[in-house]
């Protein structure tokens, strides 16, 4: 995360105090685990659904939310703040619709966007977070597509991985295949990165859909990207959060990518709180560098904090 952050320019919103505050983002994954970056200060972790064991607190019995969760709003507790994320001051609403091998059902993944449209209002749910992503077999059609539209129609700013099939064209997994929604691949995939237990390079999906729609929409680092780990075995069996120390762990992929970008959009939502999807998209546009890639891998290019806040 250290060096992610000087990537992308992220000192420059702490330096004036831009800390995403108050601005909720619902990450749809494996869970949230109460690490130390996201409790310690303040419960950052503000409402938690669990649609595969219907666990009422927090915890992460894969480390997949967990890891994304800290890359948006760790405070680097555990690292003196080595390892923070991008918006130290937002909230994480957690919706855990993954199992602990980090697969699930579509069902849970569209009941979930629904009860984070009812619950938008009461957590001030502004972003969507979905570091998911399966094999593009029916385009716009596939109920994937369907729900995060209806999410987007319906105010939230959705931010989809790219996927991690590439370099082939045509390889954006759903739902990021959506025209409406922000996909994210990443930026630095010409690392070779253990993935899913492979050593792979050059995976963040390519554009464009089978649709012919340009994408990814921007980028963002993905690689070996060091950031909250979680307990497994932890199953909370009341509301006490554990204080014990897990550390960090690391992972790649297009799924960390998209957390940085949801962190981004956090930062700007709390200075500007009613940007639409589309203003935000348009500004997102004008806040990148062109890396030379073609656009069927980078988009609109690495995303700039410094030029999305100026």
């Amino acid at each position: 995360m250290d060096v992610a952050r000087e990537t992308i320019n992220s000192s420059w919103a702490d330096d004036r105090g831009v800390t995403g505050h108050g601005i909720g983002i619902a990450i749809l994954d494996t869970g949230v685990y109460p690490h130390k970056d996201l409790v310690t200060k303040r419960n950052k972790i503000i409402a938690f659904k669990d649609f595969v064991s219907n666990i009422r607190y927090p915890y992460d019995d894969n480390g997949h939310g967990t890891h994304v969760a800290g890359i948006i709003a760790g405070d680097g507790e555990e690292s003196n703040g080595k390892y923070k994320g991008i918006a130290m001051d937002s909230n994480i609403i957690g919706v855990k619709v993954l199992n602990n091998e980090g697969s699930g059902n579509i069902s849970d993944v569209l009941a979930g966007i629904q009860w984070v449209l009812d619950q938008k209002k009461r957590f001030n749910i502004k972003i969507l977070n979905l570091s998911v992503g399966m094999k593009d077999v029916e385009g716009e059609k596939s109920a994937l597509v369907r729900g995060v539209n209806a999410a987007w129609d319906n105010g939230l700013i959705v931010v989809a991985a790219a996927g991690n099939n590439g370099p082939d064209s045509c390889t954006i997994t759903t739902p990021g295949i959506s025209r409406k929604v922000i996909t994210v691949g990443s930026s630095d995939d010409g690392e070779t990165v253990k993935i899913m237990e492979d050593l792979i390079s050059d995976y963040s999906g390519r554009g464009p859909t089978k649709e012919c729609i340009k994408k990814p929409d921007v980028v963002a680092p993905g690689a070996n990207i060091i950031a909250c780990s979680t307990d497994k075995a932890y199953k909370p069996t009341d509301k006490y959060y554990p204080g014990k120390k897990v550390g960090y762990t690391k992972k790649s992929g297009t799924s960390m990518a998209t957390p940085m970008v949801s962190g981004c959009i956090a930062l700007l939502l709390s200075r500007h709180p009613n940007l639409t999807g589309k203003d935000v998209k348009l500004k997102l546009k004008d806040s990148t560098h062109d890396l030379g890639f073609s656009q069927a891998h980078q988009g609109w290019g690495l995303i700039d904090v410094k030029k999305l806040l100026e």
